[in-house]
């Protein structure tokens, strides 16, 4: 009896250690950084940082440790491991706070999502520990130990500059259109009905498949193929775009660091707007949808287009690409509206 009465003041060190984590990780996500008003040496900022996380593994590891098997620590190892756990978030977060955002909206993103998902394992390792206390290493503590380790070794591969961070992101973005225009043209590759093997036999009209709303019409495949031009433009911006990035970026500036987070926040736009476009040419083809979703696409474009041309990754070599591309999005766009008015005519 009286050892489940001083159960709770046992334990009273790790909630509130866990209440910490907490409030810490919601002020990381949340946050404004510091500003400082002298030099920042970006170098020395990565330097600390990796102390910093490095000592967060460390205490999680034994913190896991001290609760791996019987008997439960005792309330002074409990308050000894919450102070010294408790020590390294709070050095982990406010290093977190010194990056300004001068040096760079993309990257102090980076690097707070890092922080938090350092911050939130710990919370998750410790709500482990509590809920089953004094008692043997499970398999759910084991994996939310690794799950800080993982949430550490991250740091090691986050780029280390704006301007690394912003071409990772466009990099991304490439691959996600290229998926979505691979999408499109294996479905037309395939049967002239993509989703025939999803309906049963009995579901067939006595026709065949009478029910039009289950593949594309011919005028549906010809209004695909510029869709698809449209699509295959938007690959081609961010390709031409990571590619000025990766020549021409610089960090010798707050305007230049600047101008490659507009770019990066211009470009995340384009594949939710592809994915948007290719999901109402399946059939039923709407095509109002289509127009709206077309001239969606073109909107984020033309606006990458136009921040490129005026940013200091565009080159006096990259003018004609950018030239070229925005003559692509409009030849593009007005076949594409002239498709759809011969569809209504």
């Amino acid at each position: 009896m009286s050892a489940d009465n001083s159960r709770p003041d046992v334990l009273l060190p790790l909630r509130n250690l866990c209440n910490t984590v907490k409030c810490s990780r919601d002020r990381v996500r949340d946050g404004e950084s510091n500003e400082c008003s002298g030099t920042f040496s970006l170098s020395n900022f990565w330097e600390i940082l990796s102390e910093a996380v490095k000592s967060a593994s460390q205490e999680a590891t034994k913190l896991s440790v001290m609760f791996s098997r019987p008997p439960m620590p005792s309330e002074a190892d409990c308050g000894k491991i919450a102070e010294s756990v408790q020590k390294s978030v709070l050095t982990l977060s406010t290093v977190y706070f010194w990056l300004p955002k001068s040096q760079g909206v993309a990257l102090r993103k980076a690097v707070r999502d890092a922080t938090a998902e350092v911050l939130d394992g710990l919370v998750q390792l410790l709500e482990v520990i509590l809920s089953s206390p004094g008692e043997s290493l499970s398999q759910e503590q084991l994996m939310t130990t690794g799950g800080v380790w993982a949430a550490c070794d991250q740091f090691n591969q986050l780029p280390k500059d704006n301007r690394s961070v912003v071409l990772r992101v466009l990099t991304s973005y490439v691959g996600l259109v290229k998926d979505a225009l691979e999408e499109m043209e294996q479905a037309l590759a395939e049967a002239q009905d993509p989703f025939g093997d999803v309906l049963d036999d009995d579901d067939d009209e006595a026709d065949g498949r009478g029910n039009q709303d289950t593949y594309w019409s011919e005028s549906d495949r010809q209004l695909i193929s510029q869709c698809q031009g449209l699509m295959k433009a938007s690959g081609a911006s961010l390709r031409k775009l990571s590619s000025a990035v990766r020549n021409n970026g610089k960090l010798d500036t707050d305007e230049n660091i600047a101008q490659l987070d507009d770019l990066a926040d211009a470009a995340k736009e384009i594949s939710p707007s592809v994915d948007d476009l290719a999901l109402s040419l399946y059939p039923p083809v709407d095509r109002s949808s289509v127009e709206v979703n077309v001239c969606k696409l073109v909107c984020v474009l033309k606006k990458v287009l136009e921040i490129t041309r005026s940013s200091h990754v565009c080159a006096e070599a990259d003018v004609s690409w950018v030239q070229f591309l925005s003559g692509a999005v409009e030849h593009n766009l007005e076949k594409i509206r002239s498709l759809l008015h011969d569809c209504v005519s």
